[in-house]
């Protein structure tokens, strides 16, 4: 799936998406990074943990509205974000990812689904 920004400006090229209990469970362990362009979202989510990643990662916290309610940029391995009570869903992305776009708490997210050949 691709993550839009409001204005329709790719956010993400490719979101895999973890949305069963394994899927969930391994997010983005055992990988070395993540690309450029790809991410990941988790859902349901209210919280995050970075245990046994190898790289940092900018993740955000999305409600109902598909609004970015709270934002962590740069977590770092080992660590753990705080529960959002808001969040319906969470995009985790390369460190950088969101600064690079200039998008922040309050930011519109579109989701699209891939299209079928």
């Amino acid at each position: 799936m691709k993550v839009l920004q409001e204005n329709g400006t790719a956010l993400l090229e490719e979101a895999e998406i973890a949305d069963t209990f394994l899927t969930r469970l391994k997010g983005l362990l055992c990988r070395k990074g993540l690309p450029a362009g790809r991410g990941l979202l988790i859902k349901p989510c209210r919280s995050v943990h970075t245990f046994g990643m190898a790289f940092p990662i900018d993740v955000a916290f999305v409600d109902r509205d598909s609004r970015i309610c709270h934002l962590v940029e740069n977590m770092l391995p080992g660590r753990v974000s705080r529960h959002v009570r808001e969040a319906v869903y969470v995009l985790e992305a390369p460190a950088g990812t969101f600064k690079a776009a200039g998008i922040g708490t309050g930011a519109k997210i579109i989701l699209t689904k891939p299209e079928l050949s």
